[in-house]
């Protein structure tokens, strides 16, 4: 009953089956509709132009890197909540998991639901299609952002043409800033021969702005201009200096079973820490890798200033130190296109705070008053003798 249906319908619906299946065939085999899991919306929307050609991509067959369709696999299309497939007609088909239109209008506009369904699996993906008037006011939702460094030489790209530029050698694209097209012998701009990019040397903060890219698509005689709008940001050059781990110190005396945390902090200068990386190792594996129990972590990585100066911190957390970090080799890692460099610290037990001196200072004290105390009775006991002689010799 179901091959009746799929050969009734197929006529009015848009299916990929790449080779016609023979003796029992397998669409009998075929999941039914209602059994299919429907895995969400596709995060991309489709912003095109209108009287353009447009290809939506079946989001479960991309999502697998392009790969060919299974004989045995049936792939239909809908549009919005309609449970009815869309109908063949000279202006959309279905062709190697993508649904075609040409031209598009802007009624087109909606929701597209991809079905992909074979003997042991069926599921569905949705995707958002807006067709826009080709306008100034359509450019901020129609429009690639794409960024250049300032005063160096960069590359624009004419995005998501595949299609239309597959298995062709004689692409040409045409490159417009705003609605002027760039002269081919311009030396600033140039168009890389054979590739939909635009070089851009010296780039200058007037550079900033909105490109248009064009090429040209032939489908049954007739010629349709595919275009794409890229808005170009330009950043400033991020400064880069070679990197100095100031701290930690190559040892750290600490007790055992407390908490120690080590910062190792470097000094950046003028240069940014954006393209800088920094962490521990611990025998050289990764904190996480030494110790998967978390009782030594990484803390978060801190970015400040200090008298216009940058600097960047992460430090090393133990919670408790135990005897086995005392034979652990610690290093602090920095990374940047300039420089690697590495500083070791070891963990050190701190000696005992137990002092002998300070013990038997009581005791010494004991003794001192007693030997004072002694010291004065015989002094005193010498002065009463002395004292007695002599009055024996007067009285004499």
């Amino acid at each position: 009953m179901f091959i009746l249906y799929v050969w009734i319908t197929g006529l009015s619906a848009f299916t990929v089956q790449p080779q016609e299946h023979t003796g029992h065939g397998t669409s009998s085999s075929l999941l039914a509709a209602g059994d299919c899991q429907f895995r969400g919306k596709h995060y991309k929307t489709e912003f095109r132009v209108e009287g353009e050609p447009v290809v939506l991509r079946c989001p479960q067959v991309w999502s697998r890197f392009g790969a060919p369709i299974s004989p045995q696999a049936l792939l239909t299309w809908r549009k919005n909540n309609s449970a009815q497939m869309i109908p063949e007609g000279p202006r959309m088909w279905a062709e190697d998991g993508a649904l075609w239109v040409l031209p598009a209008l802007r009624e087109d506009s909606g929701t597209y639901v991809c079905t992909l369904r074979n003997a042991s699996h069926c599921d569905e993906m949705s995707i958002e299609l807006r067709v826009f008037e080709d306008t100034e006011a359509s450019l901020p939702f129609i429009s690639y952002s794409q960024i250049l460094t300032l005063s160096a030489s960069g590359l624009l790209a004419c995005p998501d043409l595949r299609e239309f530029t597959r298995n062709r050698t004689d692409v040409k694209t045409r490159w417009y800033k705003g609605s002027v097209p760039l002269d081919e012998n311009n030396e600033k701009f140039i168009s890389v021969e054979g590739t939909t990019r635009l070089l851009i040397h010296d780039v200058s903060v007037e550079d900033a702005g909105y490109y248009k890219c064009a090429i040209t698509y032939a489908h049954e005689g007739r010629q349709y201009n595919v275009t794409r709008n890229v808005k170009l940001r330009v950043n400033k050059r991020k400064e880069e200096t070679i990197p100095v781990i100031i701290s930690p110190l190559q040892t750290i005396s600490t007790s055992l079973g407390s908490s120690l945390t080590i910062p190792c902090k470097v000094f950046l200068g003028a240069g940014t820490p954006d393209t800088t990386l920094l962490w521990w190792t611990a025998n050289s594996a990764q904190i996480e890798s030494a110790y998967p129990g978390g009782r030594v972590t990484e803390g978060p990585r801190q970015e400040y200033s200090e008298n216009n100066e940058n600097y960047i911190e992460v430090p090393l957390i133990f919670n408790p130190v135990l005897r086995e970090d005392l034979d652990t080799d610690f290093k602090c890692v920095v990374l940047n296109t300039l420089s690697f460099q590495t500083l070791r610290t070891t963990v050190k037990e701190a000696s005992s705070t137990f002092s002998w001196g300070i013990a038997l200072a009581p005791l010494s004290l004991v003794f001192l008053v007693l030997g004072g105390i002694w010291t004065y009775r015989r002094c005193k006991r010498r002065t009463e003798k002395t004292r007695g002689l002599t009055a024996l010799k007067t009285g004499l």
